[in-house]
């Protein structure tokens, strides 16, 4: 299942095959900001900025969420994990 960006239900990006290659995508983007789990712990959790989230979805018939992977490498220099 293909996984994409949304904000407030409505699809913001593309779908790209893992939720982890949204995360990459989002962070190139600037949506993620880091949220302290605790002052007294140096222990940071990742987070989406406003009201977005990632969600699976379903692609679109005609897209490749591979070939989407692909080209956002290509984009953004941004090194996936095979």
């Amino acid at each position: 299942m293909p996984y994409a960006l949304f904000c407030n239900d409505a699809q913001m990006s593309k779908a790209y095959p893992t939720e982890a290659d949204v995360w990459r995508l989002a962070r190139q983007s600037g949506l993620v900001v880091d949220v302290m789990i605790s002052a007294g712990r140096s222990t940071a959790q990742l987070q989406l900025d406003n009201d977005y989230e990632i969600r699976a979805c379903a692609a679109e018939p005609e897209e490749d969420p591979w070939q989407n992977r692909a080209e956002a490498e290509q984009e953004f220099n941004i090194p996936f994990a095979s």
